[in-house]
């Protein structure tokens, strides 16, 4: 065997090599992304059940006697800025992020002030739909944070495979970018205050 012959053998070699470790890497990463969406898509899911059940809580907290208008007023329209807000999982910029979780933030404070103003109305409260429906409420609060756990882990497992070598050389080539997790709201560090003296 001539030295041509094994040149041309190694260059092969080396093109296989590198085609296998491309297509291998690329097939990873495709797979990661598309585990991202499926993460992402089942996060909004939960959000849009939470959604799906204020009209029912406000309807049966609106026959309550009495009840401020101006709380019902808020939740309506905390939960309509939430639902106009949509992310594609294709486009998961940290600003898309951030503008979701505000919507979402706007209406978990105006549900917070609505059960808040419930518990000056005992009848409400012993109400069995009301009791109901702030279970299923619960019960969705809980399915959200499982899928915004569920949605970061499956970001940083992502992230992790197309910043690392040499994953980061295809990802480059074929588009493969970071995306954003959730993060904490501004203000999350501090711990609330609480007073029982007023």
């Amino acid at each position: 065997m001539n030295s041509k012959n094994l040149i041309i053998i190694i260059i092969v070699g080396a093109i296989l090599l590198l085609g296998g470790c491309a297509c291998s890497g690329y097939n990873s990463m495709v797979k990661l992304d598309e585990n991202v969406k499926n993460k992402w898509a089942n996060v909004q899911s939960d959000y849009q059940r939470r959604s799906d059940l204020i009209p029912n809580l406000v309807n049966t907290v609106k026959g309550a006697a009495n009840f401020e208008q101006e709380t019902l007023t808020r939740v309506m329209e905390a939960r309509a800025k939430a639902t106009q807000v949509t992310v594609d999982p294709t486009n998961l910029t940290p600003e898309r992020i951030a503008q979701f979780q505000q919507a979402q933030a706007g209406v978990s404070s105006a549900l917070g002030r609505l059960l808040a103003v419930v518990e000056n109305y005992p009848d409400l409260k012993a109400n069995a739909n009301y009791r109901d429906l702030q279970a299923q409420l619960e019960g969705t609060e809980n399915r959200i944070k499982v899928s915004r756990n569920d949605f970061n882990a499956s970001v940083q497992q992502y992230n992790s495979t197309v910043r690392t070598f040499p994953n980061n050389i295809f990802a480059g080539m074929f588009g493969f970018t970071a995306k954003q997790a959730f993060t904490a709201d501004a203000g999350a560090e501090k711990a609330p205050t609480v007073d029982f003296s007023k």
